[in-house]
């Protein structure tokens, strides 16, 4: 399996364990509340929405990082394209960095 599909499983896992918060105005809620503990960002999202979040998680410190397309966001957390995901849990988050780092 290759690193990038292992991170989409891990995904589809925390999307079913509902330790995922999905939309762009949701993880931003979350990285207020100091509930977000990784926000992943899709690597074909708006110039606008990427500055949004960098400032955002830099503002909180909160880890962003910057993995796959909107679709295949959204087709791992079972959904339709996801341009922003938030992980509120630390077991999820730290792996999903870990793997993240690799690539």
């Amino acid at each position: 399996m290759t690193p990038e599909q292992s991170i989409l499983n891990l995904l589809g896992l925390a999307a079913r364990a509902r330790k995922i918060v999905s939309g762009e105005e949701q993880v931003i809620k979350e990285v207020r509340n100091n509930g977000a503990k990784l926000v992943v960002l899709a690597t074909d999202a708006s110039a606008n929405t990427r500055k949004k979040m960098q400032d955002k998680c830099h503002s909180f410190n909160v880890e962003l990082q910057e993995f796959g397309t909107r679709y295949n966001l959204g087709h791992a957390t079972g959904k339709d394209a996801r341009v922003s995901l938030a992980i509120v849990d630390d077991g999820f988050a730290k792996k999903l960095s870990e793997l993240l780092n690799e690539i």
